[in-house]
């Protein structure tokens, strides 16, 4: 089978790469010439543990291509793969579909015999039909079926989301369609994945009802981790007690500063406005997108009480800066507001994370950029763990306090032992751990 993928960003690359894994031959087609050049010297854009690796094995045994020629790749393509941005517009929320239509018009005039279009990208519910009226628009002659084939991968684990899904979702109403996308994903039907076929409109929702669901398990997880500061519980206990009920499950139940990442933001406000547009609000969803800003600039204000009230003139050490740990990915990152916080108030930042710097760098300005975390602690009044990277569960305290000037620690992902950094005479801060969460010294 031959696919085109229009698209090399993180779900089209992962996509294109997984895809080739199995056996298919696919064009990746990009048209950014300096993305393109290093994807062709076997560079991935992003960072996605296991990727270049994939991308070489599939390069080498010639199913994976990386190419300008459109033309070439929908002409020779059993399935054309629409996988360009649908970025939150500026203004309103709505999700800017002017890639995919772009994509579109231009992948009209090359089709050639029978061609399955599919959206790879989240697009709002009524997309693909709008993508088939375009079609049909510009070229009358054409055969093609349009498909909604919503991606449901996690950064930092997105080949084995890919490779081993909890379920892969076609809407399609065509019969030849179906054929194709079954054939399609055979590899993992074999392996025993689930292939659903359903109405466009019920897989383009899914994909929103789905990330607002769990951006709204994670914002209830925060609320709850106030409740238990306020009356002496732990939220970890808690979390995990609830999620013990098979009804609820225990993913998404870990307290923090709140969500970030491509997906949750845009697919949240997507979601609302699509309800609001049919008359149908979700007002449950509309608090989830509050109560997350406002967890985020909270988090500024709780470092600002565990250093005593105040952090101007006083240094702060922030490890990790990306939304969450085994990305590069800065995309509404908690640290984006918490850090321009701190700075507004007077608090002199150091900050390191193990692949998020080139990417924050340029939206971080004023941050001193530090290769370690025991580089960062040094001098620091106050350090801060923003990103749950595994190297900042087993951090050497010791030799953090030594660099440290100040002895506080604030753990807003709950990864260190409180009683381990108390006894080391540090004072500690986390989310929601009841007698554990309020800073204190011993010692």
């Amino acid at each position: 089978m031959k696919i085109c993928m229009i698209g090399a960003g993180y779900v089209g690359l992962v996509s294109a790469a997984c895809f080739s894994d199995f056996g298919w031959t696919v064009n990746c087609v990009d048209n950014d010439p300096s993305r393109l050049a290093a994807l062709k010297a076997g560079q991935s854009p992003i960072y996605e543990p296991g990727l270049e690796a994939l991308m070489e094995r599939n390069v080498k045994a010639g199913r994976l291509v990386f190419t300008d020629d459109l033309k070439t790749s929908v002409a020779n393509a059993d399935v054309v793969f629409l996988a360009v941005g649908t970025p939150m517009r500026r203004g309103d929320g709505y999700a800017d579909l002017s890639y995919v239509f772009s994509a579109v018009e231009e992948t009209a005039q090359y089709l050639d015999g029978f061609t399955v279009i599919t959206t790879k990208s989240t697009v709002p519910v009524g997309t693909s039909r709008e993508i088939e009226r375009r079609l049909k628009a510009k070229r009358p002659d054409a055969d093609v079926a349009v498909c909604s084939n919503p991606e449901f991968l996690r950064e930092g684990s997105a080949i084995q989301d890919f490779t081993h899904p909890d379920r892969v979702l076609v809407g399609t109403d065509d019969p030849r369609a179906r054929d194709v996308m079954e054939r399609l994903y055979k590899p993992l039907a074999l392996r025993g994945s689930p292939v659903m076929f359903v109405e466009r409109e019920s897989a383009e929702l899914a994909k929103y009802a789905a990330n607002a669901f769990l951006a709204l398990k994670i914002s209830f997880i925060n609320e709850i981790a106030d409740v238990c500061e306020a009356v002496g519980a732990d939220v970890q206990e808690v979390a995990s007690a609830i999620g013990r009920d098979r009804r609820i499950g225990d993913k998404f139940l870990h307290p923090g500063p709140g969500y970030g990442g491509s997906c949750f933001p845009k697919d949240v406000s997507a979601l609302v406005r699509t309800a609001r547009e049919a008359r149908a609000p979700v007002s449950i969803i509309e608090q989830v997108e509050r109560v997350n800003h406002e967890r985020k600039l909270a988090m500024a204000v709780r470092i600002e009480e565990a250093a005593g009230g105040s952090v101007r003139g006083k240094t702060v050490a922030i490890l990790g800066v990306t939304f969450k740990p085994n990305t590069d990915d800065m995309r509404d990152a908690p640290s984006l507001l918490i850090v321009p916080m701190l700075q507004e108030r007077g608090a002199t930042v150091r900050a390191c994370d193990p692949q998020g710097r080139k990417q924050a760098e340029p939206m971080l300005p004023g941050v001193t950029w530090c290769e370690s975390a025991d580089e960062a602690a040094t001098g620091a009044d106050v350090l801060v763990i923003v990103t749950e990277w595994n190297e900042y569960r087993a951090l050497n305290l010791e030799a953090i306090k030594s660099r440290m000037s100040g002895s506080t620690i604030v753990d807003l992902r709950n990864v260190l032992d409180p009683a381990a950094v108390r006894e080391l005479g540090i004072a500690y801060t986390g989310i929601g751990r009841g007698r554990h969460t309020a800073s204190q010294k011993t010692g």
